[in-house]
């Protein structure tokens, strides 16, 4: 350990204003160990030359002291941050050894001199808060900032209600809303209602369309599968040419009935689709059936996890809503809150309210937790690494105290001058 040793942070966790910090040590610290140096050389020379006049005796008498002086605030300032030259002489490297009583005498003198109900009593008292917090949401901008924080809260809220209370009252509703419907009947009059509107039709087409696209994906599929069927004595030619027919008249079978609406396939779905309608109405055998799938779908893990979906949903949008800024949520959030600052800037009483409440509220606060904020200051403390804690201390203080450095060879330079000079008048 050298006299110009920092020991800072190391690069990853330190800022640029620590970084500023340590620089600004260092050019102190090679300031006054340079004047140490220069004490030295000063002094050998005039030790070496004090035979050459009785003024060389002053100048040796100054650099001796100024040394003195200089090596004795060197110890004393760094005895507070490390142990000097790394020898564990006792009583140094007190910040390290001594960090958790720091911690505790911190938290105590804040909570003594800072957390006291008269404290804050003086800064409240004239403050005005609910007038000038009426004033400044008044203006848009602020209110907008204003908006901001009451959406942090609404999003708070909403991520911290209970999803499981939540979910168990919409899966009670959900599940006595279906249970009083019966299901058969009202699927009936759903496909009669589609019926009427072609709507059963226009289905077909998209199955259609699905089913032909399927085919034409996996033509290769089939024919490696006709392969695997067809007798080893069948020529390939053959099997390519039976396969390719089959393909064709299903691709025309499909296109002649996407092409015409009055084709016989359409016609067949319109008899069959209207006549399973009015079973599903008349029919008690399908009402029973229905109503035992709705029961084993209300009891399914599946449905429960869809009725959990809702609110998941829900929250979602309600979380979208107020994080655009363009909803109309967020809208009235921000028109509201410039309304209540129109108020408090201009009705006494409400200020008056506010005021009241804000000093009541800090009261308790202070009265009931100022020993909790002292302890988290001594308990934070306590977590720190006692040489980072040492080192962060030094690179905000040090450098004023390598003026102590300084000011102790200058003085000690004084010193030795005055004592020289008082010995040689005796």
């Amino acid at each position: 350990m050298t006299l110009l040793d920092v020991a800072p942070p190391t690069g990853a966790t330190m800022s640029f204003a620590d970084m500023q910090r340590t620089r600004a040590l260092r050019r102190m610290k090679l300031v006054a160990t340079s004047l140490l140096v220069i004490a030295a050389i000063v002094f050998v020379v005039a030790k070496l030359n004090e035979d050459s006049g009785a003024w060389v005796g002053y100048v040796r008498a100054i650099a001796e002291a100024a040394m003195v002086g200089a090596l004795a605030d060197w110890f004393a300032v760094t005895a507070l941050f490390r142990h000097p030259l790394r020898l564990p002489i006792p009583h140094t490297a007190i910040i390290p050894k001594r960090k958790d009583q720091i911690g505790r005498s911190l938290g105590d003198f804040v909570e003594s001199n800072f957390l006291t109900a008269e404290v804050i009593d003086e800064r409240l008292h004239g403050a005005e808060i609910g007038r000038r917090a009426g004033q400044w949401l008044a203006e848009p901008a602020h209110a907008e900032r204003a908006a901001d924080a009451l959406v942090d809260v609404v999003r708070g809220g909403v991520e911290v209600l209970d999803d499981e209370e939540i979910q168990a009252g919409l899966e009670h509703f959900v599940r006595a809303r279906v249970q009083a419907t019966q299901v058969s009947p009202l699927i009936g009059r759903v496909l009669d209602l589609t019926i009427e509107g072609g709507h059963h039709q226009r289905l077909l087409d998209a199955i259609l369309v699905g089913v032909g696209g399927f085919l034409d994906d996996n033509r290769a599929t089939f024919r490696r599968r006709m392969d695997e069927e067809s007798p080893w004595w069948v020529p390939d030619g053959i099997d390519d040419r039976v396969f390719a027919k089959i393909y064709d008249v299903v691709g025309r079978f499909l296109a002649d009935v996407q092409a015409s609406p009055h084709h016989e396939l359409r016609a067949s779905v319109d008899v069959r689709a209207s006549d399973f309608a009015r079973r599903l109405q008349e029919d008690p055998d399908l009402h029973r059936k229905g109503e035992e799938l709705k029961q084993e779908l209300l009891d399914h893990p599946e449905v429960r996890r869809w009725i959990e979906s809702l609110w998941g949903e829900t929250k979602r949008a309600m979380l979208l809503a107020v994080d655009d800024r363009d909803s109309e949520l967020r809208r009235r959030i921000v028109s509201s809150t410039q309304r209540l600052g129109a108020r408090l800037a201009n009705e006494p009483e409400l200020q008056r309210k506010i005021d009241d409440w804000v000093a009541a509220a800090l009261a308790h606060l202070v009265a009931n937790y100022r020993t909790e904020v002292s302890e988290i200051i001594a308990s934070t403390v306590a977590k720190w690494d006692a040489d980072a804690t040492a080192t962060k201390l030094e690179l905000q203080v040090g450098r004023d105290l390598q003026f102590i450095r300084i000011n102790g060879t200058v003085v000690g330079g004084l010193a030795g001058f005055v004592i020289h000079a008082v010995s040689q008048l005796l």
